[in-house]
């Protein structure tokens, strides 16, 4: 099955949040052996993103859900607990003062 973003194939799951986000992943996650100055030029350039596109959080935790839910349906099968019953404590009326 294709996953078509914006006209591009997205091959990898990799590919397919890149395409989705219009990010590389790298920017969220960091790479492995990046120097500090590097850190800090990729938090910078996230927090820019984030500012000018305050809703990306959310969207991103409604593809991740939709994809979960699509994978793995049974994850979002939900039984409610029963709710604990509410013991009430007997008063002690007209104990010694």
């Amino acid at each position: 099955m294709k996953h078509i973003v914006a006209g591009h194939v997205a091959v990898t799951a990799t590919d397919f949040v890149e395409l989705a986000l219009g990010t590389p992943v790298e920017l969220w996650l960091g790479v492995e052996g990046e120097s500090d100055q590097e850190r800090a030029a990729r938090l910078d350039a996230a927090r820019d993103i984030l500012a000018d596109h305050p809703w990306l959080p959310d969207e991103v935790s409604r593809i991740a859900a939709e994809v979960i839910e699509a994978q793995a349906p049974e994850l979002f099968n939900v039984v409610p607990l029963p709710r604990p019953v509410e013991r009430r404590h007997r008063s002690r009326r007209g104990a010694a003062a």
